[in-house]
């Protein structure tokens, strides 16, 4: 099935895989909140235990350098998609509260991005990503 938008998270290459994972989650939970349409039904299983709902789209994964990021989130701001950003002044914070508040602190020239996440019609989400690689 092809979807008319599509869901993208772009993770810093230079990050520990753990914080390529922990990006990656927090980007995601972003994301979910941008539309009632993009989350599905509860999932049970045969036995009868019942489990969240996940998107009812893929969510593709890029690798992208540091300049790569800042002129995706650029593009994404100028075409109007949905983004969630993941600064790497957030690797030094502990509650969502303080989250906030270092990004309020950055000017957006200065932000230090350890990832984005953005969602929107395919075509205008093609082109905030363009030139960038599947992670691997």
């Amino acid at each position: 099935m092809r979807f008319d938008t599509k869901i993208a998270v772009v993770v810093r290459d230079d990050l520990a895989s753990w914080q390529k994972l922990n990006v990656t989650a927090f980007l995601s939970s972003g994301i979910a909140h941008c539309a009632d349409e993009i989350v599905g039904k509860p999932y049970a299983d045969g036995s009868g235990n019942d489990y969240l709902p996940m998107f009812r789209e893929p969510v593709l994964v890029y690798a992208a350098d540091a300049p790569a990021l800042s002129r995706t989130r650029t593009r994404a701001l100028t075409r109007g998609v949905a983004t969630a950003l993941y600064p790497m002044e957030l690797f030094a914070t502990d509650n969502d509260d303080d989250n906030r508040a270092a990004v309020l602190a950055i000017r957006a020239e200065d932000l230090d991005l350890a990832g984005i996440a953005v969602r929107g019609p395919r075509a205008a989400v093609d082109k905030v990503i363009r030139g960038l690689r599947l992670h691997g």
